[in-house]
């Protein structure tokens, strides 16, 4: 079992999240103590059920220029699957050099980038090292922490707070 630290703020989203288990766990005792009973008076409220989120919008700090000199800024990543991570181990191109694993699977997860829907190992390949870098610390956001959010710290009066790395550029608003 893994141990976390909890903040107030992240118990209220476990306690929300794990009272649909609690309510599901209740009514089998309460259906057995109620039978023949009068229905209750209000439906029980349906479990509120969140769905996973598996793609993540983002903006490329530079943008990739495709062939006609258009620049491509938007974009989304999906999760990764444990294929996705496995599939470059066998690829020739990253047993050759293993610094191309991150361009292979980059290319598998980008599911967008603009209008281009068929991002593959060659696009990631013509982009520039700072958006292979943001790309690279996103995809570690988004498959090791679940979410897209930053800490930073304030170089002037050194305030701490969140900035959303999937969309828009620092200190816009």
């Amino acid at each position: 079992m893994r141990r976390r630290t909890v903040s107030a703020g992240s118990l209220e989203e476990i306690l929300e999240a794990t009272a649909p288990l609690a309510r599901a766990a209740e009514q089998p005792a309460e259906a057995a103590g109620a039978a023949g009973a009068a229905a209750p008076a209000a439906p029980a409220a349906a479990p509120r059920q969140q769905a996973l989120r598996d793609e993540f919008e983002f903006e490329l700090p530079r943008g990739y220029v495709d062939d006609e000199g258009v620049v491509h800024r938007h974009g989304s990543m999906r999760l990764a699957t444990a294929r996705d991570e496995l599939r470059p181990q066998i690829d020739l191109r990253v047993k050759e050099n293993p610094a191309y694993l991150s361009v292979v699977l980059l290319s598998q997860v980008i599911t967008r980038l603009g209008p281009i829907t068929d991002v593959h190992a060659g696009i990631v390949e013509r982009m520039y090292a700072t958006d292979v870098a943001f790309l690279q610390d996103f995809y570690r956001r988004v498959n090791s922490e679940g979410h897209t959010r930053a800490a930073v710290t304030c170089p002037h009066c050194d305030g701490g707070f969140e900035v959303d790395l999937s969309g828009g550029r620092l200190g816009e608003s």
